[in-house]
């Protein structure tokens, strides 16, 4: 029951953003927008994003290397793309993080705590480097110098509180925070240029940097499970980001929609090792010795 809920709460949130975003914008212009795409631009998106993908898998293994569950790259990769498939198409049970934490354990017994916390810390970690980037970024915005001068300043702050915390609190994961960060703006970067590439497939080429800052709030945003898959929220975010940034708001929604588009074809993918689980043959490189 306690499932169901929360999946009937995301698929409510979901459809509550969405029903508002449609509300404010031409409806019709979109639909022109999304029907007039060049799907050349938009293939390279997909190429870029689906690269993003492994990079976050490799960044996720770091995590699991100090539980001495590191897989192999075929296994993380399979593992990984299954994540993402539960991610999106299955938001009412254990989702693709819990999958993750609940056969590694049933596998290899390591202790859930330790598989959760680092899937939640890789989690964070992405997140993090999405707000720094997002931060590097304020230069190149049309905003007051207050702003900017604050965004730098917080920079090298964060930095130190989130080194600070993961010493303190998470120091079995510490040794993975250089290789990690490293990972996650490999990540970042090509979602960028994913998002760049959908742009571009609407011939559109002014306002870019604001279109990507805002493509990396809205990706923080997304990131919050309170969704399906980030719809709704991603969307709702763009509809007020543009309104601030005096950005064109039905391409706004157009990008969020197209982006949307090409992570459920990418996490589709994975249905394969739903239906095989005997395809997804996990193995890993050190045997676990957990205590």
């Amino acid at each position: 029951m306690k499932r169901f809920l929360k999946a009937l709460a995301k698929i409510l949130i979901s459809a509550a953003a969405i029903y508002y975003v449609f509300t404010k914008i031409e409806i019709e212009d979109v639909l022109n927008i999304l029907k007039s795409v060049n799907y050349f631009y938009l293939v390279i998106a997909t190429i870029l994003f689906a690269f993003s993908k492994v990079l976050s898998a490799y960044r996720l293994n770091y995590y699991f290397k100090p539980l001495d569950v590191e897989l192999h790259t075929k296994s993380n990769l399979k593992l990984y793309l299954l994540g993402m498939y539960y991610n999106l198409f299955l938001p009412g049970g254990i989702g693709g993080d819990g999958y993750k934490v609940w056969i590694l354990n049933k596998k290899y017994s390591t202790p859930v705590k330790h598989l959760f916390w680092a899937v939640l810390l890789d989690r964070i970690n992405g997140m993090y480097v999405l707000l720094l980037i997002a931060l590097l970024m304020t230069p190149l915005l049309d905003i007051s110098i207050t702003w900017i001068i604050i965004s730098y300043i917080f920079i090298p702050l964060s930095i130190l509180i989130y080194l600070l915390i993961n010493k303190k609190f998470f120091n079995r994961f510490y040794q993975t925070i250089i290789q990690a960060s490293a990972y996650s703006f490999g990540v970042q970067i090509l979602q960028l240029l994913s998002a760049m590439f959908i742009l571009f497939a609407n011939d559109s080429f002014d306002g870019l940097t604001s279109y990507l800052f805002l493509f990396l709030i809205s990706s923080i945003v997304a990131a919050l499970p309170i969704t399906i898959g980030g719809i709704g929220s991603r969307e709702i975010t763009f509809l007020f980001g543009a309104q601030v940034l005096n950005l064109d708001i039905n391409l706004s929604i157009a990008l969020s929609l197209l982006f949307y588009i090409i992570t459920l074809v990418v996490s589709f993918f994975g249905i394969y090792y739903s239906l095989n689980p005997k395809a997804l043959d996990l193995k890993i490189k050190v045997q676990p010795d957990i205590n």
